[in-house]
């Protein structure tokens, strides 16, 4: 009788004496993002989008596939082509408004440019890009009819 209570003693100890976990937080891991681009990547992008909105002016559809990610290539019809093409004025010259970076929904940053047209416009294109210079989106400006 002595070794069971002995024994349940010990065992009593050992709960009472537990660490208990009051908090427990997950932190989720996520990759430094600079707050800026550098000048080679912001002419790099600016080169690519400059080329897709020339394809985009001659219709030029194997032009603007090559300047796609493969992302968005299956996604991008013809009928989206020409809602993006009607979405900005092709003729009119763009000049960069602000470059950074564009938060997705799933908590991942990709580069971005906004463009905005030559002189007082308040009209604002933006392109978002991967990394290697392909676009992944352009959100052009409404025009107002």
């Amino acid at each position: 009788m002595k070794k069971i209570f002995l024994g349940l003693t010990v065992l009593a100890a050992q709960l009472m004496f537990a660490q208990k976990v009051t908090g427990v937080k997950v932190e989720k891991v996520q990759n430094e993002v600079p707050a800026q681009l550098n000048k080679e990547k912001i002419n790099m992008f600016n080169d690519n989008f400059l080329k897709f909105v020339t394809a985009l002016k001659s219709s030029d559809r194997a032009g603007v596939d090559a300047l796609l990610s493969d992302k968005v290539k299956e996604i991008v019809t013809d009928d989206v082509l020409k809602k993006v093409k009607e979405g900005f004025d092709v003729n009119k010259k763009l000049e960069i408004l602000k470059t950074g970076y564009h938060k997705l929904m799933d908590g991942s940053s990709l580069p971005s440019i906004s463009y905005k047209y030559a002189g007082e416009s308040k009209e604002v294109i933006m392109a978002v890009f991967e990394e290697n210079g392909k676009i992944i989106g352009v959100m052009p400006a409404k025009k107002e009819k």
